[in-house]
């Protein structure tokens, strides 16, 4: 069964209006991750914003990317972390991801997006070793990381790179092999700039090498050698 379809070039989608683009345009990469971003400010105030956009740079060193919007005066979380070279990521649930959700609003720096929407600050570490930025205490999945570049791009946005100093995660969702299940803690995708997605499992598939088949894994926890 074929469908019709819609084609754009450049000028029409420069035509269209500006939030009809936005949201269309933000479409078009597919599903992304939804995290939320966890800052602390001169005081220790903490503070977290979500974001769309982080992805994975490498496994050795460890390293995440997240593009952050054009830095006005509300964007205390980016201002945060450029300040203390630290940040947190914790992954969106369907838990909560009303809240999270609700973090994107522009608040005022004074006020903890945490205490906002009602989600709850996770300090890593005690005493002198203490992490300087929160993670969400709902979350099952965090990370610390250190700022080791902040890249301007071309629309002004921000591009920061981090090094992943220290991971947390709910034991029950890690199979043998090391990969984590997120679908089993319903971990929730972003399509576009405001729809949330649960993901289906499908099939874990072995490591593609020419001319021989792939292996295909319905459990999966059972993992690969």
């Amino acid at each position: 069964m074929s469908h019709s379809r819609t084609l754009l070039d450049v000028e029409a989608l420069q035509g269209l209006p500006q939030r009809q683009r936005a949201r269309l345009v933000n479409s078009l990469s597919g599903f992304k991750s939804a995290n939320l971003v966890g800052t602390a400010n001169a005081d220790g105030t903490p503070a977290c914003c979500i974001v769309s956009s982080t992805v994975h740079l490498g496994s050795n060193p460890a390293l995440m990317g997240v593009v952050f919007r054009p830095p006005g005066e509300d964007a205390h979380n980016y201002k945060n972390l450029v300040r203390t070279g630290i940040f947190t990521l914790s992954h969106v649930t369907a838990n909560f991801y009303e809240a999270a959700h609700q973090t994107s609003a522009r608040y005022p720096a004074d006020r903890s997006e945490f205490e906002a929407v009602g989600l709850t600050p996770h300090w890593h570490g005690g005493g002198g070793e203490r992490f300087g930025a929160p993670a969400v205490a709902e979350s099952p999945v965090r990370m610390g990381l250190t700022v080791e570049e902040d890249m301007p791009l071309p629309n002004g946005c921000r591009f920061v790179i981090g090094a992943i100093q220290w991971v947390d995660f709910a034991s029950m969702m890690q199979a043998e092999d090391g990969f984590l299940d997120l679908s089993a803690v319903e971990t929730v995708c972003i399509g576009g700039l405001d729809a949330y997605h649960t993901a289906e499992r499908k099939a874990r598939l072995s490591y593609a090498k020419p001319n021989q088949p792939l292996e295909s894994r319905q459990d999966f926890f059972e993992g690969w050698d």
